[in-house]
């Protein structure tokens, strides 16, 4: 399924549904990032999703991680709250998201890079090489908010 990201656009439709997410800037020993190549719109973003009904936010960071990386983490903190009603996601079909999503902090405790269904690629990178890929801003926005430690922020 197609999504198209907007971020405070004026064209952007209306938003028809709410869901709690959870994205998750896991970092290496070395520092690096994970990323994945999102299926559906192409661009460069960190693992995570919607919760689902029966689990924690936690819980679903820990899953979506495992779903689209092949990586089992441990969270270790927050890099911030996101709920920026001006940003929605509109999909193919039909939803319009907003989100009220946490982005986690984690670090790799087992498992190897796998490609999901929802991702073309999935690599380690280096902060420094993140200011090249193609992002949507809110995702840059958590990347630098973690590269920036300026420690959980209220977006």
């Amino acid at each position: 399924m197609g999504r198209r990201d907007y971020e405070d656009e004026r064209d952007a439709p209306e938003a028809n549904s709410l869901v709690p997410a959870a994205s998750v800037v896991v970092a290496d020993s070395a520092g690096r990032i994970l990323l994945q190549r999102r299926a559906d719109n192409g661009m460069w973003a960190l693992p995570g999703g919607r919760m689902e009904i029966g689990e924690s936010l936690p819980g679903c960071a820990v899953r979506e991680t495992r779903e689209e990386t092949g990586y089992d983490v441990a969270l270790t903190g927050i890099v911030g709250t996101y709920t920026n009603p001006g940003h929605v996601f509109a999909y193919d079909d039909g939803e319009v998201r907003q989100e009220f999503s946490i982005c986690f902090l984690a670090r790799p405790v087992s498992g190897r890079l796998a490609v999901s269904d929802e991702s073309t690629d999935v690599q380690w990178f280096e902060p420094a090489e993140v200011d090249g890929l193609p992002m949507v801003a809110s995702v840059r926005k958590r990347v630098d908010d973690w590269r920036s430690g300026t420690g959980p922020a209220l977006r």
